[in-house]
Parts: structure tokens; C-alpha cells; sequence
């Protein structure tokens, strides 16, 4: 039924309102993160044209993601209120601008200021996990979720691999390095701008129609779906909010850090020029393509058979292995390891995450917006806390503390409980699929 949650996801069809909005949705959340991180790759040369200290580098990278914290916190609650159509579209149109403007900047201090604007477009994030929620059915919301959110991280592989190529064309074209990274910019800018209005055009809200104007004309929908007051409090006061919150400190936090870091880290300790660098990193995004998704999957099937707890346990589990993975990581001296360590984790990383947001939906379906914007801003604090590490330790010391603290925080996933534990999701699945309630 076009009018209700879809309880399967099939990926080659985009005729009705829900795939669509999945197909959309992921594709924009893309183009949010190839902006986003367009400019990651190209930070050896900004850093040596500002003359940046190691420090001025650690600021600009926790810069990045730490607005982004406030953005997820107040997104989530928009959505709730607006519908993820009108916030999306407010969100691209807004975010274009710094990511056009930052190469007008000529100091470090105005470069700051750009990189700090251009992190309100990682709240992307959780108008994208917002519409696939209320689209897919509880049986296929896990990696419907996962599948979206991972094939738009897939941005980031775009940054690292596509951005360096832009700007060495652009130099070959006879422009200075120092010309060619703000020319290369402008590229992401007018993408984000093309997506808003064709995420205005072309998706809407739920399955049965626009948010807003169903609240006005629909009385059925009024009732199924209230427009909740102080649903941003009910959220606060769940303490299950708060353990996803810091689970996904550890998870996509850590590969927001990673996005970050990896450049300068593979550039300083092993020499190695822009372009393959580039590769490298790239081939660490490149893992969302699956690993996001096959999270979501797995965690379905975990619902399926032992109920939400299950994926508790789960993303406990593949964060155990994340947090081994990085301290192995730091540990590796030659560049061959390095890279095997570095997929290897990447793939327990994406996974978490995939897992993370199936549980999301079934904690309180009156806040899911606030929640999904708590829980997306843990990711970015986690990122800032990572990030930060490095501005007072050399990169492996502080991949092995980043590892060790991974390793300890994976097991307060072992306290979530859910009501009916067991058994919630199968009911809830079954009566979809019977069409005796829309969920």
C-alpha cells in the first residue's frame, strides 16, 4: 500500500512515496557529506599556505563536527515539528552558503570560522534516519536506516577520492594550489543547492502525504500521530537515549575522527603524497557502500529472534571488536598493516553505527525526531572528544587511548532494556504485515 509503511526494501524500485523518499534521501545525505568533508582531503595544502600549527589544525578539526552537535540537537526536535521535507531543504539551502564562501577566507581565523559553519550540514544525518523511520515498517527499519545512512557516508569516499582529482585538474588548468582548493570547493557548494530543491520537489513526509497538512485536514492522522508537546523532554528524561547517545560517540564519532585525522596522519608517518593518501582514506568510506548496511541487516535479524535486546548485544559486540581493531591499528609500523588494521576496524565502525539507529525507532515513537537528534549528536561529540585527543598526544598514543576507552564503553550497551524485550518487534512486524494496524 502506497499510503502505509513499507515492509520490505527493495532497492531497484523508486515508484512509490517511500522509495523515493529512501533513494532521495541517501543521495542527499551524499552530497551533505562530500561537503561536509570536501575540504579534509585537501588540509596539507591549506595548512601549508596559513603557515598552521598543530594546534590551529586540532581546532579546525573539532570545528568540523562541533557545531554539528547543536545542529542535531535542534533538527531532530524540527522534524518532529515540520516533517523532514521543509528541514531538509531549509538545511541544504543554509548549509550551501559556507561551503561556497569558504574560500573567501585568507587566515586561519576566517578559515576557522568557515569550517565551523559548514558542520551545521551534518544534522543531514538525522532528518535522513527521521524519514527512513517513518517510512519502513519494524521488520525492515534497521537496515532500511543502515542502507540510507550508509550509502550517503559514502560522501566521504567521495571527498577523499574525488577532491584531490578535482584540485590537481584544476591546477593543471594553470591555477595555484592556493587558487585551485577554493575553486574546487564552489563544486560541492552548487550541489547542496540543486538538492534542495529537488528534495522539496520530489519526496514527501510520510507515506500518507506532507506532515503539516495532514495535521490541518487529516483528523485519522491528528490521532495516530499527535503533535506531541515537550516530545525533546520525553526523549531526555529515557535513559536508553543516553546510552545510544554514547554508543555512538564510539562508533560513528570515531569514523567522523578518523575522516579527520587520516589524511594528516598517513601523510606525516609515511610519507606519502596527496593522491595516495587520498586512496587510502577513500578505501576507509568506501566501506559504508556495505558494512552500514549489513549492520542493519544483522540487527533485524537479531530483532526478529531475540527481540531489541538483541541488537543491544550486538552493537556491544561489534563495538568490542571496533575498539581492539584501533588500539592493533595503532600499534602497526609498517604501511601495509596500517591499511589491513584500517579496513578491518572500518567494518566493525560502520556496522555499529548500522546497528545503533535500528534500535532508535523503538524506543519512543512520540519523540523519534528528538531522539534520533540526541542520539546523532552523541556521534559528534564523540568526534570532538576523539579529535581532540591528538591535540595533546602523538596520533598512535592517542589512537591506543581512543581504543581502550572503546573497548570499556561497549559494554553499557548490555543495560538497555525494552519492554516485552522478546517479543516487541514480532509483534509489532506481524500486525504490519497482516495490515491489522499501521505502525
Amino acid at each position: 500500500m502506497s499510503n502505509s509503511k513499507l515492509t520490505s526494501l527493495n532497492i531497484l524500485s523508486f515508484n512509490s512515496p517511500q522509495m523515493k523518499a529512501f533513494h532521495i534521501t541517501w543521495m542527499t545525505f551524499f552530497l551533505c557529506f562530500f561537503g561536509w568533508f570536501g575540504v579534509a582531503p585537501l588540509m596539507p595544502v591549506i595548512r601549508e599556505e596559513f603557515q598552521l600549527s598543530k594546534d590551529q589544525v586540532g581546532n579546525i578539526m573539532i570545528a568540523s563536527v562541533s557545531v554539528t552537535i547543536f545542529a542535531r540537537l535542534l533538527i531532530g526536535w524540527v522534524c518532529d515539528k515540520i516533517g523532514p521535507r521543509l528541514t531538509y531543504t531549509a538545511l541544504l539551502s543554509l548549509g550551501s552558503i559556507p561551503v561556497l564562501c569558504i574560500g573567501l577566507s585568507h587566515s586561519y581565523e576566517t578559515f576557522l570560522i568557515s569550517r565551523l559553519c559548514i558542520g551545521i550540514i551534518g544534522a543531514s544525518f538525522v532528518i535522513t534516519q527521521y524519514h527512513t523511520s517513518v517510512m519502513f515498517a519494524p521488520n525492515v527499519v534497521g537496515r532500511a536506516n543502515a542502507t540510507a545512512a550508509g550509502w550517503g557516508n559514502l560522501g566521504a569516499f567521495g571527498s577523499h577520492a574525488l577532491m584531490p582529482i578535482l584540485f590537481s585538474a584544476i591546477v593543471g588548468f594553470g591555477f595555484l594550489p592556493s587558487e585551485a582548493w577554493r575553486l574546487t570547493m564552489i563544486i560541492p557548494g552548487v550541489l547542496l543547492l540543486i538538492m534542495a530543491v529537488v528534495y522539496y520537489k520530489c519526496t514527501q513526509d510520510t507515506p500518507e502525504g506532507n506532515m503539516l497538512e495532514l495535521r490541518k485536514n487529516n483528523p485519522e492522522y491528528r490521532a495516530k500521530n499527535p503533535d506531541v508537546k515537550g516530545s525533546f523532554a520525553i526523549a531526555c528524561k529515557d535513559y536508553r537515549t543516553w546510552i545510544l547517545f554514547l554508543l555512538y560517540g564510539c562508533c560513528f564519532g570515531i569514523e567522523i575522527m578518523f575522516d579527520n585525522v587520516l589524511t594528516i596522519y598517513f601523510t606525516d608517518e609515511f610519507h606519502l603524497e596527496l593522491k595516495q593518501v587520498g586512496l587510502i582514506v577513500a578505501a576507509f568510506a568506501l566501506m559504508n557502500i556495505f558494512a552500514r548496511a549489513l549492520g542493519g541487516v544483522f540487527a533485524d535479524k537479531a530483532g526478529a529472534r531475540f527481540g531489541t535486546y538483541g541488537k543491544a548485544v550486538l552493537v556491544g559486540l561489534f563495538l568490542l571488536c571496533e575498539g581492539i581493531g584501533i588500539m592493533l591499528f595503532s600499534q602497526a609500523d609498517s604501511l601495509t598493516l596500517s591499511i589491513i588494521f584500517l579496513i578491518s576496524l572500518a567494518f566493525f565502525i560502520k556496522m555499529s553505527n548500522g546497528v545503533t539507529y535500528s534500535i532508535v525507532p523503538f524506543v519512543n515513537k512520540n519523540a523519534l525526531g528528538s531522539i534520533s537528534g540526541i542520539v546523532g549528536a552523541g556521534g559528534n561529540l564523540g568526534a570532538v572528544l576523539a579529535t581532540s585527543v591528538f591535540k595533546s598526544m602523538e596520533h598512535r598514543e592517542g589512537f591506543w587511548v581512543i581504543g581502550l576507552v572503546i573497548v570499556c564503553i561497549s559494554f553499557a550497551a548490555y543495560f538497555l532494556k525494552f519492554k516485552n524485550e522478546l517479543k516487541i518487534e514480532n509483534i509489532e512486524s506481524k500486525l504490519v504485515e497482516e495490515k491489522l494496524v499501521i505502525v
